[in-house]
């Protein structure tokens, strides 16, 4: 019988070259509400959350959510910081966690400002490896809808597999039928 994950001691934050990468902290709603206002139009289209720009109480209440979240262990948010400046650059995190597996979803989101350089491609490398070191990753997946070429581009260039497109399973944020493409690395074959 597996232990209970709460009991696991998971480092809370981890670093790239550019990047801080780590757990979310009561007041990171204030930065986190920065970059989606910022970036609204940009994830509206893939982000069912992003559908209206939230308050900065919301934003604080859903961090500290998501805090108590990477604490039980059933959901692990992961904040993206520049190094260089210190700047909130995005979110991603271990998502549809299954630790009995030990399988782990990524996702990912970044400020419009700070895309095309290379960031999300840096970030979901290193989460990829803390989940494989720290976690005992034996299968990291990446969902998107398979009309976002942004979110496909970055596990295709960090070597995750395409699966399939899984089609018609979800609904856009429009409520229409979308089909998803799945991504994938498994221990003993990628990694």
């Amino acid at each position: 019988m597996e232990p209970d994950p709460i009991l696991f001691d998971i480092p809370e934050s981890f670093e790239s070259e550019r990047l801080l990468i780590r757990a979310p902290l009561p007041n990171d709603g204030r930065q986190v509400n920065e970059a989606v206002r910022e970036s609204i139009d940009e994830l509206r289209p893939w982000m069912p959350w992003a559908q209206s720009v939230p308050t900065a109480a919301q934003s604080e209440a859903n961090i500290r959510h998501a805090r108590l979240h990477f604490l039980q262990r059933t959901d692990m948010r992961l904040l993206l910081f520049a190094k260089a400046n210190g700047q909130l650059i995005g979110s991603s995190g271990l998502h549809q966690i299954d630790w009995r597996v030990r399988r782990f979803e990524i996702g990912y989101w970044l400020r419009t400002s700070c895309t095309g350089q290379g960031y999300m491609t840096e970030a979901v490398e290193a989460i990829a490896q803390f989940a494989i070191g720290q976690l005992a990753a034996n299968r990291i997946v990446i969902r998107c809808d398979e009309r976002n070429e942004k979110s496909s581009r970055v596990a295709e260039r960090l070597g995750f597999k395409l699966e399939g497109i899984v089609r018609h399973d979800e609904l856009d944020v429009e409520g229409q039928p979308r089909s998803t493409k799945i991504f994938a690395k498994v221990r003993g074959v990628e990694f």
